[in-house]
């Protein structure tokens, strides 16, 4: 049967948040003729198993944490049973759906042609579209956008399927009693905080002496030794060579770290050493489309990749930023530039504000102090730090109370803050406001100026000395 023929201005191939934010924008508000491809779930990894999902789950560690810490407030809250991992796990894959739903109904809304099935290239302005019913659809398009995001990785260690991913966190239908994460990336740190704080005994393979090694110093020290008082192994300095199956639903891990070697049953080994583009059914090679040597697209900061017509965004690039609201702005900004008559449209990709959900959170935007210091040089430079307890804390015992640290890297004369580090309580919400501080030049003076709001943790950043 010869495939049905469909022609477009704008193909995007990749139903995430970048891709429909793209085509619903050409679409909806310039009238391009728009067709979206997805082979999962609409809404991508953020969706289904990144930030949304993730963030629910925090929430309900956080909640765990709240409730041991009541006591310390006069509570004597008693649970009568434990956490209820599967029926909070049914009631966030109901949540995840209604998302789906929604994302489908906003294409509608905003006319965007959405097929549900697997595309590759036949040429650069030809795309093959295999649907779930195996018929096959054939796409010219005028313009296409690849925006198929990412994969977690599998390490090349014996075993290594019988763990699972952060992909796999989301599918775990009970709570493992006793879990190996391994990676020392964002996604690992929140993952590992989640486990402990709900619960389960939590052992953390890193291969340095300190996580989130892309952070501020300061962040990577203080958030190290938060999570081992917390309860947290951390196995420093460590490489795994082999996972088996035990039996009884229990994996053995056999690993090296700082105290020599040895191994350890499990539950569970979640394996969060980083993603990689999802690019191995796109026939991508077709296209001429040029990669780097992790397989990210190359593209330039209007997303045009070596080939006119096909541009790329999100995860799927080798712009650094896999963050939802990056690719988000990024899509829109495309179909400005390509569809809105505006010319210069893109995304700056300087200062973008970026939050951990660890316990405690943190929150960054801008540079690292040692990476301010090698721009700007020392003599350049003034840090202001601030260390204290969190006014929740004050009724705690010393044991139970936990850590803020908030810095401010200032460059030059004026003192323009080029970096801004925070961890504590409610930083993601601080750093929302504050980000709009720094992304409009705001100088310590400016930080200097404004009142402070007492009690507050955030009072801090405006009252350093």
């Amino acid at each position: 049967m010869a495939p049905i023929q469909k022609e477009c201005d704008y193909l995007v191939i990749g139903g995430g948040s970048g891709g429909l934010a793209s085509a619903r924008r050409a679409s909806g508000m310039y009238g391009a003729k728009a067709i979206a491809i997805e082979n999962k779930r609409l809404g991508g990894t953020c969706v289904n198993v990144g930030c949304v999902p993730k963030k629910i789950t925090w929430q309900a560690a956080d909640i765990a944490e709240k409730i041991k810490e009541s006591k310390a407030y006069g509570f004597s809250v008693s649970e009568t049973a434990p956490f209820d991992w599967t029926m909070f796990k049914n009631k966030r894959d109901a949540y995840i759906r209604r998302l789906n739903g929604i994302y489908e109904k906003n294409l509608k809304n905003d006319k965007v042609e959405y097929m549900h099935g697997t595309a590759s290239f036949v040429d650069g302005h030809t795309v093959k579209v295999v649907l779930d019913d195996q018929t096959e659809v054939s796409v010219k398009a005028k313009k296409i956008l690849v925006a198929v995001g990412g994969r977690p990785n599998f390490p090349p260690v014996e075993g290594a399927e019988l763990g699972i991913s952060s992909d796999g966190f989301f599918e775990l239908e009970t709570q493992p009693k006793k879990v190996a994460v391994v990676g020392a990336g964002y996604i690992a740190v929140e993952m590992a905080g989640m486990f402990q704080a709900l619960g389960t005994e939590t052992h953390l393979f890193i291969r340095h002496d300190t996580f989130l090694r892309t952070f501020d110093p300061m962040v990577q020290e203080k958030v190290t030794a938060e999570y081992e008082r917390q309860g947290i192994v951390i196995h420093k300095g460590s490489s795994q060579s082999k996972l088996e199956d035990i039996g009884n639903g229990q994996k053995r891990l056999h690993y090296k770290d700082s105290n020599g070697e040895g191994t350890m049953d499990i539950d569970t080994v979640l394996w969060a050493i980083g993603r990689a583009p999802e690019l191995e059914k796109l026939n991508l090679s077709v296209t001429k489309v040029e990669t780097n040597e992790k397989d990210h697209i190359i593209v330039d900061k209007y997303q045009n990749t070596n080939i006119p017509q096909i541009y790329a965004l999100g995860d799927v690039c080798n712009q650094g930023y896999e963050l939802t609201p990056v690719a988000i702005a990024a899509g829109r900004r495309l179909a400005d530039r390509l569809f809105g008559g505006q010319p210069d449209a893109h995304l700056d990709y300087s200062n973008i504000p970026s939050v951990v959900f660890a316990h405690p959170e943190v929150g960054s935007i801008g540079m690292t102090e040692p990476d301010a210091r090698e721009k700007y040089g020392d003599e350049n430079i003034k840090v202001y730090t601030s260390s204290f307890t969190a006014l929740y804390y004050s009724m705690m015992e010393p044991e139970d109370k936990g850590p803020t640290s908030y810095k401010l890297v200032c460059a030059g004369k004026e003192e323009k803050i080029v970096g801004l580090h925070i961890l504590g309580l409610g930083s993601g919400e601080i750093l929302q406001g504050f980000g709009v501080a720094i992304k409009m030049g705001a100088t310590k003076a400016d930080f200097d100026k404004c009142v402070a709001i007492h009690p507050t943790s955030a009072e801090e950043l405006v009252t350093m000395k």
